[in-house]
């Protein structure tokens, strides 16, 4: 049967064969149709390959013509060979069989409005999948998901069926169907359509989990769909509770949004994660949906090229890191790393046949007129380095009366000329200016500020002693350069100093003073301009990348600083945010609010709320809105859509000698026996090397992680340890114990420790 064909009615005797031998036949047709698209793909390979053969013979014209034509043939069949040969697991997942429409179609979309409500005609049978197929005669044998015409698969419900009569999930892998699921949405019309299995959403959702995101283009639901396609213009604001989908959503976004319009993005789709696990978790979802090359997915840690951040700071020290009052201590910071112990306080140098001296006055005022201006201090260099030849000009010549006409003037111009040879090639000089305006990085500055006093003169009036005290000591460890360890939270101040301190030019011939011309100070490359260049640590300037859409997920979480620095690279872009106020870790939503705005500016915006769990079983679930409630009054909890019937176990570490490792690990033991996939063990941040000792040696379905490194991911069943000390890690405490307890798809255990004793009925007191 082909896609555009009509469905085959069940008889009244086929009715009465078991549900295996209709389930055996429905997977029969199916794999029947999935025969004829995979012979179309052979066709549609060949053709390719052919096309890339020709292309090559064209090279040898070599005229600028042909050249051309071949490059872009290449281009185009390449593309095309990538994404035909791709590995796609369920490559066709969907089918919807639909009634006849009261008018044309328009622009290839079905009419959603059927001729007559009574009628259980199908007048035709669209297969869904992940990209589209034409047959020889450019009739659809499978529709891309993207697809206006696929719409129906995701949007129709039984309340608002529109022309769906049937909805089926088709399971494959590889060229073979598996198994089938189906919805039947017009349960009142006389149809014999058969139906198989419990409903395609409940199988998607009980299937184990893996250390990585799966796509969820078989499962979407309306409400999710309804983000996915939402226009690109400005920004799209979405909201919703834990096991909504809201990572799985900005990520199918990302893949609609280029199947939309791909030369729009040309300048790339970057997708900002909270972590580098989820960054790990989600990488192979855009690739399982045809999607690659355009879209960068980064850790908010690691949006800087060349820096890497592997240690998290103090929940203290990520609240004065994370402030937007970090803006003006750095610019104070970038003019004071100037000066340091070996900064000479004189220069003296022998030309012009005596002594040139500028004393410590001097130097000073020099320094205030170089940096009279916000040009970043790096580009200020040459300037600095023209004012200090004028200034020891005037000194040569200082004796001297001033020329009176035209050749005395171009005699004296002569030896100006000379002058500033020779006083510039002097080792001296070159030594005196490398330590009076030495070039500055990011890292430099931070480790200025180690010292609690020089840091204390930067933040006067913005910072108090304790902060300082805090920040100081979280830089310790860098050396005189900056070398060494630098927090997820040192990034955004790195890339503030980026742009404060200016990248160092390239060796010139000649220096250009950048108050003379301004033009190159800020160079922009799109996403496609950088793809071809070597990743590693390049020389000269980096470029900044600007992209042309950006996704921000678990966006409650980003500070004042993260959001500068995602501005950046975002100022003509539109925007997906996808976040929940109530699982934030920043305590302060107000003023990364104000951050947001400031760098959405007037685009305008469109808000969507997700509301189904699709996640936690409602036991689960129950458990988590009790810290709700807490976390965040008066919020509503997402409705989960279904039950395993399993209640959350409740448990206390026996005693201080084994606080938590044998608890802990007994109750991963026991997991790993009742699930299929994965167990995780949640903990404070500050104990998660500890966690990893209690679960050695039981195998890669066991991890154990800090309780800010589990947003957005999960877990066939979850181990919460300690939740009182998550609960105490910070201001935001409550509402990150509110993630941890809603990662698990299937089981969750609460593990106390020894001083929160379950009451009676097994329920600690904070969740009592």
């Amino acid at each position: 049967m082909g896609a555009h064909g009509t469905a085959r009615h069940t008889t009244t005797a086929q009715a009465a064969d078991s549900h295996e031998t209709v389930r055996d036949r429905e997977i029969a047709e199916e794999q029947r149709h999935l025969d004829v698209v995979y012979r179309r793909l052979g066709e549609k390979l060949a053709e390719a390959e052919y096309i890339l053969e020709d292309a090559a013979k064209r090279a040898s014209v070599g005229t600028p013509g042909a050249l051309a034509e071949r490059d872009a043939q290449v281009y185009r069949a390449g593309a095309h060979l990538h994404r035909l040969n791709s590995e796609f697991e369920d490559f066709l997942f969907g089918r919807i069989d639909l009634q006849q429409a009261d008018r044309p179609e328009e622009h290839g979309i079905p009419s959603q409005t059927p001729l007559d409500p009574s009628d259980p005609t199908i007048a035709e049978t669209l297969h869904i999948g992940r990209i589209g197929v034409l047959d020889a005669e450019y009739g659809p044998l499978v529709i891309d998901w993207r697809a206006p015409a696929a719409a129906p698969f995701y949007r129709a419900t039984p309340v608002e069926p529109g022309r769906v009569v049937r909805r089926r999930v088709i399971r494959s892998k590889g060229r073979r169907v598996l198994g089938v699921e189906d919805d039947l949405l017009r349960p009142d019309l006389p149809t014999d359509l058969a139906v198989v299995g419990d409903g395609a959403l409940m199988a998607a959702l009980g299937r184990a989990r893996s250390h990585t995101m799966r796509d969820i283009v078989s499962s979407i639901q309306k409400e999710q769909d309804e983000v996915i396609r939402a226009p690109a213009a400005g920004a799209t604001l979405v909201t919703g509770g834990p096991g909504t989908g809201k990572t799985a959503v900005a990520l199918h976004r990302a893949a609609y949004l280029l199947y939309q319009d791909r030369r729009r993005y040309a300048g790339g789709i970057l997708v900002v994660s909270p972590t580098p696990l989820l960054v790990a978790y989600t990488e192979g979802v855009l690739p399982s949906l045809g999607e690659e090359g355009q879209v960068a997915i980064r850790a908010v840690g690691a949006l800087v090229d060349g820096v890497e951040a592997d240690t998290y700071d103090t929940p203290e020290v990520a609240r004065i890191k994370g402030s937007s009052r970090m803006v003006q201590v750095l610019r104070r910071a970038a003019r004071a790393a100037l000066d340091s112990p070996t900064t000479p306080g004189e220069l003296r140098i022998v030309a012009a046949g005596e002594v040139l001296r500028l004393d410590a006055a001097r130097l000073g005022d020099l320094r205030r007129t170089v940096l009279g201006g916000t040009t970043p201090i790096n580009l200020l260099r040459p300037r600095a380095r023209r004012l200090l030849l004028d200034a020891l000009w005037s000194e040569a010549v200082r004796h001297r009366p001033r020329p009176v006409d035209r050749a005395e003037r171009e005699r004296r111009q002569e030896e100006r000329e000379s002058f500033d040879e020779y006083v510039t090639d002097l080792d001296a000089f070159q030594d005196f200016l490398a330590a009076w305006w030495p070039v500055l990085t990011p890292q430099r500055v931070l480790a200025v500020l180690r010292s609690g006093r020089a840091l204390g003169r930067v933040s006067r009036r913005v910072l108090g002693p304790e902060e300082v005290r805090l920040l100081a000591a979280s830089w310790r460890r860098l050396d005189d350069d900056g070398r060494g360890p630098l927090s997820t939270h040192d990034v955004a101040l790195v890339d503030e100093l980026t742009l404060l301190l200016g990248e160092p030019a390239r060796p010139r011939i000649r220096e250009v003073d950048p108050t003379d011309q301004l033009t190159g100070l800020d160079e922009v490359t799109t996403y496609a301009d950088r793809m071809g260049r070597d990743r590693g640590r390049r020389e000269g300037p980096v470029e900044r990348t600007e992209y042309a859409h950006v996704i921000v997920d678990e966006a409650q979480d980003l500070t004042p600083m993260q959001w500068r620095m995602i501005g950046r690279r975002a100022r003509q872009a539109t925007w997906t945010i996808v976040g929940d106020p109530a699982q934030a870790s920043w305590p302060d939503p107000a003023e990364a609010q104000a951050a947001m705005d400031e760098v959405l500016g007037g685009k305008p915006r469109r808000r969507h709320t997700l509301t189904t769990n699709y996640r936690n079983p409602a036991e689960i679930a129950e458990v988590a809105a009790r810290v709700l409630a807490l976390a965040a009054p008066g919020t509503p909890s997402p409705e989960a859509v279904r039950s395993t019937g399993v209640a959350p176990r409740f448990a206390a570490a026996p005693d201080a000698d084994g606080y938590f490792a044998e608890a802990a690990r007994s109750e991963v033991e026991r997991l790993l026996a009742e699930v299929e996939g994965t167990v995780a063990v949640v903990v404070p941040m500050e104990r998660r090397t500890e966690a990893a000792g209690w679960i050695a040696g039981l195998g890669d379905r066991a991890v154990a992680l800090g309780s800010l490194e589990a947003k957005g991911l999960e877990y066939d069943a979850t181990v919460v340890a300690d939740p009182t000390g998550i609960a105490g890690e910070s201001e935001a405490g409550l509402r990150v114990l509110y993630v941890a307890l809603t990662r698990a798809t299937q089981r969750l255990t609460v593990l106390c420790g020894p001083d929160d004793l379950p009451d009676s009925d097994g329920v600690p007191a904070l969740l009592r």
